[in-house]
């Protein structure tokens, strides 16, 4: 066979790749709240303290069969724990690089930055809440944009009766903030 069919890595080395792969643009912070970095603390620690012990164990039961090639449980298990390794990496770079803002501490609430929860008014007159957090941590669901987002963008530093312009594919829509909420603040 020739040698351009072959497979020359087996994903080892998207250590090479550029950092902004992962959402996050090269130079910029990793800014995120404390309770997304404990989220994937905890992603982290089940992956290496659980999952891949569990998976090393099997590949070593798997390779102890006899032929590999054939071997469900060896290449799946193979195939998992590659998996599991580049999550880990990930995960390892993220929150080495996490720079870890408490919106609780943001004393200047009367303006959006990271962190804040904000109401606002398309011109059409719907209203949308969306809270501010780190590329990491984004649930559109739940109503979660990043920090890098083109509504975030245009919220920042803007206060409560503001009318900013949001730049969309559609063209730039005026949008007004009607409300900003930060999480309160215990006493620590």
């Amino acid at each position: 066979m020739s040698k351009a069919f072959t497979k020359e890595s087996d994903g080892e080395d998207e250590d090479d790749l550029p950092e902004d792969v992962g959402g996050l643009p090269i130079s910029a912070k990793n800014y995120m709240t404390p309770q997304g970095f404990a989220r994937l603390r905890e992603e982290l620690d089940a992956l290496m303290r659980k999952e891949r012990p569990e998976v090393v164990k099997v590949v070593t039961w798997a390779a102890g069969n006899g032929d590999r090639s054939e071997n469900g449980d060896y290449i799946y298990g193979k195939k998992r724990l590659r998996e599991i390794d580049r999550r880990i990496r990930f995960l390892s770079k993220r929150l080495e690089s996490a720079e870890v803002v408490d919106p609780q501490r943001q004393k200047n609430r009367d303006r959006v930055f990271f962190g804040a929860t904000v109401t606002y008014a398309a011109a059409r007159g719907a209203e949308r809440t969306v809270t501010i957090v780190g590329i990491d941590e984004i649930d559109l669901d739940r109503g979660q944009v990043s920090w890098i987002s083109p509504i975030a963008r245009a919220l920042m530093k803007a206060q409560e009766g503001d009318v900013v312009e949001l730049r969309t594919p559609a063209g730039t829509e005026r949008i007004e903030i009607v409300e900003i909420r930060y999480p309160d603040g215990g006493s620590d």
